[in-house]
């Protein structure tokens, strides 16, 4: 009889460690678990606490990242937070860098770049996409260095995207523009992003350290041993400085929309999955 019952609460519902540590505890009250089968109960008990917490670490990662590689440590949920410490910044920066689905992003923007042939004295093959990837990931790297932690700690600002999530279409895609160039300071306040600007603007500069130049002037025959060698002048300097501080800008604002909009794009899908295709009625009825 009392295994029937068993077998029939286990069908109900699955037992949690919490209720197994309550049923455990109140046998051996009532003397019917001796020292050895308490040591094996609690050990299972253990496990698979271990287990379920796991399970939700793993969901809390997976909300991390949209499409399952997105990053989206720098989103937070709603109009206020507690302020950043300078170590947080950092930890922040670090994070959305070299995440895995960032590094698969740089690989992206490394094979656009090569597949239109962009600054053609990179050339082309896995030669030319090692060197365009390096670039990119430097782009990356030090735009999020300066923009997520060099301006931030010094003009004490929040370098995160605070996500409004109601009203209109409208409204919520302007409030996600402006939050590029006003932000949140860590007292509690709005300013303008200088942050971010300045931060585009320095990484901007850097990329003529490493960027070629792009327009060519004269080629050199090729000979029996080497193959013709392309010559590009010089024309880094103010031009690229303003057009990568461009480009960092305008994925900041892509992302910070992105930001705001998946998680109604994510619960859609989610939902329609769920509930599947609505049944088909036969005619007549």
């Amino acid at each position: 009889m009392e295994t029937n019952l068993r077998g029939k609460r286990s069908r109900r519902h699955v037992v949690r460690p919490a209720e197994r540590r309550k049923e455990v505890i109140e046998r051996v009250l009532i003397g019917q678990v001796d020292g050895g089968q308490l040591r094996a109960h609690l050990v299972l008990v253990a496990m698979e606490h271990i287990v379920m917490s796991n399970g939700e670490i793993e969901k809390k990662k997976q909300s991390q990242h949209a499409l399952g590689a997105v990053p989206q440590f720098g989103i937070v949920n709603g109009r206020t937070a507690p302020p950043l410490t300078s170590g947080g910044k950092f930890h922040l920066f670090v994070r959305s860098a070299f995440d895995p689905g960032a590094l698969g992003i740089v690989g992206l923007e490394a094979g656009i770049s090569q597949a239109t042939n962009s600054f053609p004295a990179y050339g082309q093959g896995w030669g030319g996409y090692g060197k365009r990837y390096g670039a990119a990931l430097a782009d990356n790297v030090s735009s999020g260095f300066f923009s997520t932690y060099f301006f931030p700690v010094l003009f004490k600002q929040d370098p995160r995207y605070f996500r409004l999530g109601e009203g209109s279409f409208g409204h919520r895609f302007l409030y996600g523009v402006k939050q590029e160039f006003v932000c949140h300071t860590d007292n509690g306040g709005r300013s303008f992003h200088w942050s971010n600007v300045l931060g585009a603007l320095t990484a901007g500069t850097i990329s003529n350290l490493y960027y070629p130049g792009r327009t060519l002037i004269s080629t050199t025959p090729a000979t029996a041993t080497t193959p013709p060698i392309p010559h590009y002048e010089d024309d880094r300097g103010v031009g690229l400085t303003l057009s990568r501080s461009a480009i960092a800008l305008g994925y900041g604002t892509a992302a910070g929309l992105f930001g705001e909009f998946w998680p109604d794009i994510h619960n859609k899908v989610t939902r329609k999955h769920k509930h599947g295709p609505a049944p088909l009625v036969p005619p007549g009825e």
